[in-house]
């Protein structure tokens, strides 16, 4: 058999809940950062062509600040084609940074070469 609740319980019951509909509810922010990528480093076999001789363009127009990040050498490590010349271009920076410290081939302690990214500082 039906329990009969009265009216003024019912109607402060329904009070109660709506109260507590109008204020959104607490909930943990869970921020999720993507797993850094594994970087796999190529050691050329011997040092990198001279670098191209670029003409730095003017900044494209209306691209708020950018700074030119010089081409350099990548090591393909193809047969007949080892390496290829990648452009340099105009990049944003990071906020708060201006400097792009250019990357650069370094030897390695066995005598090969292997490319330093370049980084913002």
């Amino acid at each position: 058999m039906a329990r009969m609740i009265p009216a003024a319980a019912m109607g402060a019951a329904l009070l109660g809940l709506s109260a507590c509909g109008s204020q959104p509810p607490q909930r943990d922010v869970v921020v999720v950062q993507p797993a850094p990528q594994a970087t796999t480093t190529l050691v050329a076999p011997g040092p990198p062509p001279a670098p191209h001789s670029e003409l730095v363009p003017p900044p494209p127009q209306g691209a708020g600040p950018v700074v030119w990040q010089p081409g350099h050498w990548m090591y393909t490590g193809m047969a007949g084609t080892p390496w290829s010349w990648q452009p340099g271009q105009y990049v944003p920076p990071p906020g708060g940074v201006t400097t792009w410290v250019p990357g650069r081939w370094a030897q390695t302690p066995t005598g090969g070469w292997t490319w330093l990214e370049g980084h913002w500082a």
